[in-house]
């Protein structure tokens, strides 16, 4: 499997277990009940969770554009270095970016931002330039 094929799997696995802890979260603040049910007043999740939750919908956000370009370049028998290290650092930085929203660290949520654009402006750039 090419590079950046399993990097795009990484991070689609990744997007999808994010949800995992918020809910969880939830369980505990709402009780197991309203957690499964439809509350009409819920009370506010932890701020850690509300962050995570804002986290994971720009991770998803973000893979559509990740997989689209990853798979644009397959189907086009582009692979290289500069694609390959892009989805490596693409992975990293959605890790990082995670991990700093969820703790709250907004400089260095934007500077995994950032480096995740870049990691997707590279691939798209070894797209374009062919």
């Amino acid at each position: 499997m090419k590079i950046e094929l399993l990097y795009l799997t990484y991070v689609a696995a990744l997007t999808g277990l994010l949800w995992v802890p918020y809910i969880l979260d939830r369980v505990a603040v709402w009780g197991l009940s309203a957690a499964v049910g439809y509350p009409d007043n819920p009370p506010a999740q932890s701020p850690w969770a509300r962050r995570l939750m804002k986290a994971h919908a720009n991770a998803v956000e973000n893979l559509v554009v990740f997989a689209a370009l990853v798979l644009a370049a397959h189907a086009l028998g582009i692979s290289n270095a500069a694609i390959a290290t892009a989805a490596m650092a693409y992975f990293w930085a959605r890790v990082v970016h995670v991990v700093v929203y969820t703790l709250g660290l907004p400089w260095l949520r934007t500077l995994a931002f950032t480096v995740g654009f870049l990691a997707q402006a590279t691939i798209a750039w070894q797209i374009i330039a062919r």
